[in-house]
């Protein structure tokens, strides 16, 4: 997201501009009362902005983002601090316009129920969340400048925390939306603009840690002839599925009006920003499918380590939302389901995600795009088909992250092990609907085994040439 030739004037403005549009939507959204598509309208906001405006200035439109850009090197830190001042700023004045427009505030606070310390939780998380995917997909070196998805994958991680996240803290996941919303409404009571900016900015230093990590590549480190190496790749699986299984519990618990849309959007993300880095599994059942494709997508030895760090993150993910929420949920179908119809619909649409996995994100010409858009669409689809029957769990990782703090562990062994059959399933029809990806390799393999022949029958009788010339 690097901002060109623009000048720094036409940088500052086009920070304001985006930073004000982004509060002034937050505001209206809240005060006129929309709980199903208030976040899908400040993530769109968020991702149109970014699209019109990262050409000039970066599209950072809030302060944390800034930080996560300074410490990567995109952000010079002259422009860092004139940056947070202007963004402060255009936060402020929209919070100020809103009210005067509506003649209505809400002050800043976590959600009836929280205390300050589980607000502050979910501020770091989901600010990480959003810092650590504008640093993959905007500014790292596997994909500043080459793909476009870059907006998409930021605006909707507005999506998964707005539903997930904000259900605690309100969701403000940037310093300069929290200094709009507590300034504008200061006859209310003033000070959590304060507290969260904090943890927000501590949000965008842990991202930027962990793309270190990720993408040692970013710090000048020279990849390997196979690519990441298994811190890379581990950590990677990690963060994934514990922002999805996070998400999960989240929007579960705060009883959201868009749950599955919110953790279909986690999902999404989080494979655009890691993809290209671990191959965005997060789920045991499409690892499995991937290794038993047999193309050496995922080398067995990876999936050995990936489906335990991949349930480990999903464990962790749910001791953090019991933590969050002072509560959790058990695992198993819906109110008038029973378990075998719970296991079918699970295998189905486990089968409908792992397939879709296989078939845009490991062919020899897969989406460049919407790969993740695609992969992530597969949780709304099942989500709200099967989300009363079995809860729409589709992954190991997600069920056994449920039962781990909520019960349920007969369930949890029941749906892990028929979404790991239900991946390999996948594998099956996948072998059988795309029989070019098998029989390319094997004419290439040919190919290359008769060019192989043919020069060593040419060596041979070069050689034998020699002896007679010799003789």
């Amino acid at each position: 997201m690097a901002g060109g030739e623009a000048s720094i004037i036409a940088k500052l403005v086009a920070e304001f501009v985006g930073t004000f549009m982004l509060i002034f939507t937050i505001g209206c959204n809240v005060i006129t009362g929309q709980p199903v598509w208030g976040g899908v309208s400040i993530a769109c906001v968020l991702m149109v902005m970014v699209y019109a405006l990262g050409k000039s200035s970066g599209g950072s439109f809030n302060p944390a983002v800034s930080l996560a850009l300074a410490l990567h090197g995109d952000l010079p830190w002259a422009e860092f601090g004139m940056y947070v001042v202007v963004e402060t700023l255009a936060g402020i004045i929209a919070g100020c316009t809103y009210v005067a427009m509506l003649g209505k505030s809400f002050n800043l606070e976590p959600t009836p129920g929280h205390a300050a310390w589980q607000a502050c939780m979910a501020e770091v998380i989901y600010t990480f969340m959003l810092c650590f995917v504008v640093l993959n997909v905007a500014c790292s070196k596997k994909h500043a400048g080459k793909e476009q998805f870059y907006g998409l994958a930021i605006g909707f991680v507005i999506v998964a925390g707005a539903y997930s996240g904000g259900g605690v803290s309100m969701g403000c996941f940037n310093p300069a939306v929290a200094f709009g919303i507590d300034v504008s409404s200061i006859m209310h009571g003033f000070g959590y603009s304060i507290v969260y900016t904090v943890c927000e900015m501590i949000g965008a230093v842990i991202a930027y840690g962990c793309l270190v990590v990720c993408r040692p590549e970013e710090m000048g480190s020279e990849l390997g002839p196979e690519g990441y190496g298994v811190a890379s790749k581990l950590l990677s699986e990690f963060l994934g599925t514990y922002m999805l299984v996070l998400t999960v519990g989240l929007n579960v618990l705060n009883g959201s009006a868009a749950a599955v849309f919110s953790i279909a959007a986690s999902l999404m993300c989080m494979i655009f920003a890691l993809g290209s880095c671990s191959g965005a599994h997060f789920n045991p059942a499409v690892t499995v499918a991937i290794v038993c494709s047999r193309r050496g997508k995922c080398a067995p030895a990876d999936a050995g380590m990936y489906i335990p760090v991949q349930i480990v993150g999903g464990v962790a993910a749910c001791g953090t939302y019991m933590a969050m929420k002072g509560s959790s949920f058990p695992l198993g179908p819906g109110t008038g389901y029973v378990l075998a119809q719970a296991l079918i619909a699970e295998f189905i649409f486990t089968f409908v995600l792992s397939f879709v996995v296989l078939s845009t994100a490991t062919v020899k010409q897969g989406l460049s795009e919407f790969f993740g858009l695609a992969i992530g669409s597969c949780v709304t689809v099942g989500g709200y088909a099967i989300g009363k029957i079995s809860g729409g769990s589709l992954n190991p990782a997600v069920s056994f992250g449920i039962a781990s703090f909520g019960g349920g562990y007969v369930n949890a062994v029941a749906y892990a092990v028929i979404e790991i059959l239900a991946g390999a399933f996948a594998a099956a029809v996948f072998q059988a609907t795309q029989p070019s990806e098998f029989d390319t390799e094997t004419k290439e393999e040919g190919e290359t085994g008769e060019k192989e022949s043919i020069a060593a029958d040419a060596e041979q009788a070069t050689k034998y040439e020699a002896t007679e010339t010799a003789s």
